[in-house]
């Protein structure tokens, strides 16, 4: 790939397809050449896995941008916000015995935990992040190469996707004619992007809310650390609220994007007669409606942080949450609420962030692919090679 060259991106996520064209200009900056989405429900409510179908469109829209740029792609940088990713977290060690920790020391560990968790875990490795290094058990915030010691070890988190998954994407774009650059988790980019833009916070939690699904990821000193999907939304919100006053989602859902609904907000002031369609009038407050959805959403931030087991050990020193919504009139109505009720509550480290635009996200993953990522150390996929090919692999190296 040329650095003039076009660059093929392509997101995968819950509610559509996502293909971006782009490359670096003359002062070294992101220039979006073609952007297209395409809501396809059939393809996401089959996670993915109809095969032909994933292939054909697949087929017909890589087609149809190469006619339009004049270009024929090899290869393409894919973001995954659709595939469950999972993490892990490994320590490894060696006895020094007073020796100069070497980075022979290092790629040791490294391999020997890589090599485990894949033996393990049955998955295929995303990313890999330098967590913790501590030599004679005091941590170091830098790679103590060449220093002393008795004792040293790193910790590292993995970001696993299952081997189907891979195999099963690496085949569709194989099809395509398009060989897989790098897979990068959304959740790692947004990370990169969170950072970018708050250099100050290289350590805090992301909330992730869309309709029917949501992500919590955890950074530490700028190394992703953990990430968990759930399998709820916005949608269980408006689902409380529905039955609680009686009405349709479909009325509550015009209520919510109703951009008057804060210009009066007191104690009696009611829903508009003309969000009762299909129904009869009756007196619903306003307020009623807001005090719904920040109790359910209270709910979902405790289940998801602080009653989850998973992160209690990230849970000291007061950290920053980052609350990120898709970016929708729907969800403007649960930015607004949520904003105020934290900041009532005085609480600071609750912030309400933006969605980046994908054609951000495009440029922070070709800069990832150029320059790498501070705590990343990028994983090699090994494929098991049958045994005709070893010995061919014996001469032709």
């Amino acid at each position: 790939m040329n650095d003039d060259s076009p660059i093929l991106f392509i997101e995968l996520n819950n509610i559509d397809i996502i293909f971006v064209v782009g490359k670096k200009n003359l002062n070294e900056d992101f220039e979006l050449l073609f952007k297209d989405v395409v809501p396809n429900k059939d393809i996401v409510d089959s996670n993915y896995t109809d095969y032909n179908l994933v292939r054909d469109l697949f087929k017909k829209k890589i087609y149809s941008i190469e006619q339009k740029l004049n270009f024929t792609f090899k290869e393409v940088i894919l973001f995954l916000d659709n595939i469950e990713c999972t993490s892990l977290s490994v320590s490894g060690f060696q006895n020094l015995s007073g020796s100069q920790l070497t980075k022979e020391n290092v790629t040791y560990i490294l391999n020997f935990l890589k090599s485990k968790v894949i033996d393990l875990e049955k998955k295929t490795i995303l990313h890999i992040f330098n967590t913790t290094y501590k030599l004679d058990n005091k941590k170091t915030e830098n790679l103590p190469l060449g220093l002393f010691g008795n004792f040293y070890s790193q910790e590292h988190s993995f970001i696993l996707v299952k081997n189907n998954d891979y195999k099963n994407l690496k085949n569709i774009l194989e099809k395509c004619n398009l060989r897989i650059k790098r897979i990068i988790s959304r959740g790692f980019l947004n990370g990169i992007e969170l950072i970018s833009r708050h250099p100050e916070s290289e350590t805090f939690f992301k909330i992730e809310i869309n309709n029917n699904h949501t992500q919590l990821i955890y950074f530490e000193n700028s190394a992703l650390k953990f990430m968990q999907s759930f399998n709820f939304g916005l949608e269980i919100v408006v689902n409380d609220i529905s039955k609680v006053v009686a009405l349709k989602k479909e009325n509550i859902y015009e209520i919510l994007s109703d951009p008057k609904f804060f210009e009066k907000i007191t104690d009696e002031d009611l829903i508009q007669k003309e969000f009762f369609k299909n129904h009869n009038f009756r007196k619903i407050k306003k307020k009623l409606i807001i005090d719904i959805a920040i109790a359910r959403f209270e709910e979902i931030i405790n289940i998801m942080i602080f009653n989850n087991s998973n992160v209690q050990n990230f849970l000291n020193n007061n950290k920053k949450i980052f609350l990120r919504f898709s970016n929708s009139t729907r969800t403007n109505f649960f930015k607004k609420i949520c904003g105020d009720h934290f900041s009532n509550k005085k609480v600071t480290n609750f912030i309400i962030d933006q969605k980046p635009s994908i054609e951000i996200i495009s440029q922070k993953a070709l800069q990832l692919v150029q320059f790498g990522w501070k705590k990343e150390a990028l994983p090699i996929i090994h494929e098991k090679k049958t045994f005709i090919s070893k010995i061919f692999g014996l001469f032709f190296k």
